[in-house]
């Protein structure tokens, strides 16, 4: 193995093969027509993800209004979530059957009503409803994905998407603007509340920007649009699933994207909770993981065009472990007993450990760069190990890593709620990527032993 991410010689020769025909969609394409798609695709993502992960800021005025418990407020900010995670499969293999124009407007435009409704809601139970349904803007991710890579030739796919999967920073547009518009827009709204005012002010706002944004992707767009999957029966698009490595990929995807997702919407809290910081003060530090988590995507891209995802991959959890666990740490110290002749009162109290803002912020933003890097090799490893079924395969990575996202909230309010114990998130965390680790090394031992059988029961005598 050489640290690139060469697939098995029989994909190899079937991925040749299937790339062949496609050299003259290659020069028949412009610059600027792949350029208008990455650029307008990005866009609307960004905006998507801004609406997905809009709880995770709206929660806490949310919470305060109508009263929500510790794991009510999980289950608001996990349920759009679920519903961002479960159909990127179906959306995946829709872009490469019809196009990705055609899915992302509509995608887009239908998100526009549920964000209009949360800004109208009276209850808890009609919240969840549309925050369910609102949830829908997270699949924008697998129609990128798949539009993207259908349009670009190979050579360029690892960047293109990580350009594209930047648009992760939407996370962080609801922690800049969402607390100084429900600072600065009265409670009643305007137009005699016409237009609602406080929280409910945002997602309304999303909406109008939804609107637009899915008219500036059917007019700007090319009108033809490359379809791989057309023509193609449904079990021959599903077909390459049944193949451990797509799961294998998903586990990864869970550490880079899910538990990003999930920090996304579960650090403000933790800041106010843990550090009795003010909500405006919470988001924007937490928009210090987002930045780096979403914006390194596209050097995360580039990194895996050049050394091979498998290698960055290595260099990603590694990195992550470490933060993890001094994060998982929890505040308080040893205590030693002693007899009262060595030491007064028979106890000595020693290791004190108490993590500040600034080391916390700091780690979290390490967690950070490792998981925009390591988000982009993921779906490196996508094109080369099936470059006709990007759709398919990229919906199941992406819905499976989703779902970590939906479940990691709930699962953290219900250990801190049992243990009483803040760090238990960053221990779950720490779990799952040690587990994402262990799996990544297996794969390559296994690899480098069938490549070099001779050398399986030479190990004690090498030099």
């Amino acid at each position: 193995m050489n640290g690139t991410n060469n697939p098995p010689r029989a994909l190899a020769a079937s991925a040749a093969v299937a790339a062949a025909p496609q050299h003259h969609v290659w020069d028949a394409t412009t610059t600027a027509q792949r350029n208008t798609i990455l650029t307008l695709s990005t866009t609307a993502f960004t905006l998507m993800f801004a609406v997905w992960l809009m709880f995770g800021v709206l929660g806490i005025p949310i919470r305060k209004e109508f009263g929500l418990t510790e794991v009510q407020f999980g289950w608001l900010t996990a349920i759009a979530i679920l519903n961002g995670s479960i159909w990127r499969l179906l959306f995946g293999l829709w872009t490469d059957r019809y196009g990705g124009r055609l899915v992302m407007t509509l995608l887009v435009g239908a998100t526009a009503l549920p964000a209009f409704l949360v800004s109208r809601v009276t209850s808890f139970n009609e919240l969840m409803v549309y925050a369910f349904l609102v949830g829908m803007a997270g699949n924008a991710f697998s129609v990128g994905i798949a539009w993207n890579s259908a349009w670009f030739p190979r050579q360029r796919q690892g960047f293109a998407l990580g350009v594209f999967g930047a648009g992760n920073v939407g996370a962080s547009v609801t922690k800049f603007i969402g607390p100084t518009l429900i600072a600065l827009v009265p409670a009643a709204g305007f137009l005699t509340g016409k237009i609602p005012g406080g929280w409910r002010f945002v997602p309304f706002l999303y909406g109008v920007l939804l609107i637009f944004m899915a008219a500036a992707i059917w007019f700007m767009t090319p009108a033809h649009d490359h379809k791989p999957g057309a023509g193609r029966a449904l079990g021959e698009l599903l077909r390459p699933l049944r193949q451990i490595r797509v799961w294998r990929f998903s586990l990864y995807y869970v550490v880079v994207f899910g538990a990003y997702v999930a920090l996304s919407v579960w650090l403000p809290k933790y800041y106010v909770d843990v550090f009795g910081m003010p909500l405006q003060k919470a988001a924007l530090l937490t928009a210090l993981f987002i930045f780096p988590a979403s914006l390194l995507r596209p050097l995360g891209g580039w990194l895996a065009d050049k050394f091979g995802a498998r290698r960055i991959m290595y260099w990603v959890f590694g990195t992550m472990l470490l933060a993890l666990l001094v994060l998982s740490a929890p505040q308080g110290h040893i205590v030693l007993y002693v007899p009262e002749k060595i030491h007064a009162g028979g106890q000595i109290e020693t290791m004190r450990f108490v993590m500040g803002p600034v080391l916390f912020t700091f780690l979290v933003f390490i967690v950070g760069c490792g998981m925009g890097i390591g988000k982009a090799a993921v779906y490196k490893y996508i094109p080369e190990y099936f470059p006709r079924d990007v759709g398919a395969v990229g919906g199941l990575v992406g819905l499976l890593g989703a779902l970590g996202g939906f479940f990691l909230p709930p699962l953290f309010a219900y250990t801190f709620k049992a243990t009483g114990i803040p760090q238990t998130t960053f221990f779950i965390l720490f779990l799952i990527t040690i587990a994402s680790f262990v799996w990544l090394h297996w794969v390559v031992y296994r690899m480098l032993r069938q490549a070099t059988p001779h050398l399986r029961d030479q190990f004690e005598r090498a030099r």
